[in-house]
C-alpha cells in the first residue's frame, strides 16, 4: 500500500486516463505524509541522500544467512528458504538461559513467513535471538525477495490469492521440514498464508503443528480498514484502486523511476504505517524501506486485490487446542489490533498480546518484547511436543498488554 501511494504521488503524470483514480490516490498519499513533511522541509535532499547511503553501508540488519535451499510451487514458481540448524554443542548465553532455561527446546522447526513486500529478513531480531538455539526455516514469499517470480501471474497473469500462498507455504515444509513438529509463525501476509495452510492441508496442522504465532494479521473483513484516513477518501480509492494498480503494473519502469525520484516522500509514509515509535532506530527505518522499495510495483499490483477477497475465519478451528500466540501493535494502521482481537475471540485457548506505541512491524520496533513471547510458545510447543500432558485446555485464555522494555 506504501508502494502504490508513493507512486500516486509521483506518477501522476502518467495516470491522465486514470482521471478520478489519480487524484484520489494523490489524496491519500499527501494525507500520509503529512506528519513528516516539516520534518523534511528542513533538511536538504542531498544531505538525506548521504544519511541513507551510511545507513545502508553501517546497518547489519538483514545480513544473517542460513543453508539455501529451493522449493517449487504447484505452477512452477521457485521458492527459496534458508534453514538455521540447531547448534548442539553451543552453549546457552545469559539472555538465551533466561529465554528458554536451562534446556535448548525440543527437536521442532519453527517456520516464519513474511508480510506484503517484505523479505525473510523481517524478522532478522527473532532469528538472530533463536540462531542455533532451535531449527528455524525462514522463506521468501512468492515474487519477493530471493524467491521466483510467480509463475502463473508470468504466464497469463493468473492474480494471486492467499489459497496460492497456503500452497506456497505446504511446498517449503515438504521440502524445508517434511518431518517432525512445527511451529508456524506469520506475520500479516504471512499470518493469512498460515491460515489459508491450514484451511487446505488440515491434516498437516492435526499430525505436525504443535504451536501457531499470528502477528499483526487478520483473518477477514480488510475492506473495512482506513489507514488512519478520512473513511470518504479511503473508499474513493478502493472503488478505483484496481484498475489502477493494473495500469502502474503495466507501466512499471516508469512508475519505478518515480519512486526513486521520491524518495524522501516514499520514507515518510513508509515509517508512518510500519512504526508508531516517534525515535524508532533510523537504521531500522531504513532496513524497512529499503525491504519495501525492493518489492516492485507490477508484484505490489498482483497482490493487492488478493486481500480483498481473504476471509479464513472459518480456518482458525483447525488451530483450537494449539498453543495459539495472537500478536499486534496497538497503533497498527495496516492491520489494526482489533483483526488479532477478532481472532483471539475465536481461539479461545490463545493468547493474546497487544504491544502499546507499535505499529505494522512490530517485531522490528519492539523485538524484545516478541522475542520474549515467542520463546513461551516455544516452551509450551516443546512440552505438546514431548507429549507431556500436551496443551489442549491446560492453558486456558489469556490477554495480556506488553509494554516494551
Amino acid at each position: 500500500m506504501e508502494a502504490v501511494a508513493d507512486a500516486a504521488a509521483s506518477g501522476a503524470a502518467s495516470w491522465r486516463r486514470a482521471g478520478l483514480a489519480g487524484a484520489a490516490i494523490g489524496v491519500v498519499a499527501a494525507g500520509a505524509a503529512a506528519g513528516v513533511a516539516i520534518e523534511r522541509l528542513t533538511v536538504g535532499r542531498g544531505m538525506r541522500r548521504k544519511a541513507r547511503l551510511a545507513l545502508d553501508s553501517a546497518g547489519p540488519y538483514g545480513a544473517l544467512r542460513g543453508t539455501p535451499g529451493k522449493a517449487q510451487a504447484d505452477d512452477g514458481t521457485e521458492l527459496y528458504y534458508e534453514v538455521d540448524e540447531v547448534e548442539q554443542d553451543a552453549g546457552l548465553g545469559p539472555r538465551r538461559r533466561r529465554l528458554f532455561g536451562r534446556r535448548t527446546p525440543a527437536p521442532v522447526t519453527v517456520v516464519f513467513s513474511h508480510g506484503y513486500c517484505l523479505n525473510q529478513d523481517s524478522w532478522h531480531f527473532q532469528r538472530a535471538a533463536l540462531r542455533g538455539v532451535v531449527r528455524t526455516v525462514h522463506w521468501d514469499q512468492r515474487s519477493h525477495g530471493r524467491s521466483g517470480r510467480g509463475a502463473a501471474q508470468l504466464e497469463d497473469g493468473t492474480p494471486v490469492s492467499i489459497d496460492q500462498l497456503g500452497r506456497d507455504l505446504k511446498a517449503v515444509i515438504d521440502e524445508a521440514a517434511p518431518r517432525g513438529p512445527i511451529v508456524l509463525v506469520g506475520h500479516s501476509m504471512g499470518g493469512m498464508t498460515v491460515m489459508a495452510l491450514a484451511a487446505q492441508f488440515p491434516e498437516l496442522v492435526r499430525e505436525r503443528v504443535v504451536g501457531v504465532a499470528l502477528v499483526g494479521t487478520s483473518s477477514g473483513r480488510l475492506g473495512e480498514v482506513n489507514f488512519g484516513l478520512p473513511v470518504a477518501g479511503v473508499n474513493a480509492v478502493r472503488r478505483v484502486l484496481p484498475g489502477v494498480l493494473k495500469a502502474l503494473g503495466q507501466r512499471a519502469e516508469l512508475v519505478e523511476r518515480g519512486r526513486r525520484a521520491t524518495a524522501d516522500l516514499f520514507a515518510g509514509i513508509i515509517k508512518r504505517y510500519s512504526f508508531a515509535t516517534r525515535d524508532v532506530d533510523p537504521s531500522v527505518a531504513r532496513f524497512a524501506e529499503r525491504m519495501i522499495e525492493g518489492t516492485p510495483i507490477d508484484v505490489v499490483a498482483e497482490f493487492y486485490p488478493a486481500f480483498n477477497d481473504h476471509d479464513k475465519t472459518e480456518a482458525l478451528a483447525h488451530f483450537a487446542g494449539l498453543p495459539v500466540l495472537v500478536l499486534a501493535g496497538v497503533d497498527d494502521l495496516v492491520t489494526p489490533s482489533g483483526h488479532s482481537e477478532a481472532i483471539a475471540d475465536l481461539l479461545p485457548d490463545a493468547e493474546l498480546v497487544l504491544i502499546p506505541d507499535a505499529g505494522h512491524l512490530v517485531m522490528l520496533e519492539h523485538p524484545e518484547a516478541v522475542i520474549d513471547r515467542l520463546a513461551d510458545l516455544l516452551t509450551r510447543a516443546r512440552e505438546r511436543a514431548r507429549g507431556a500432558g500436551g496443551y489442549r485446555g491446560g492453558h486456558g485464555s489469556t490477554s495480556s498488554t506488553v509494554h516494551p522494555r
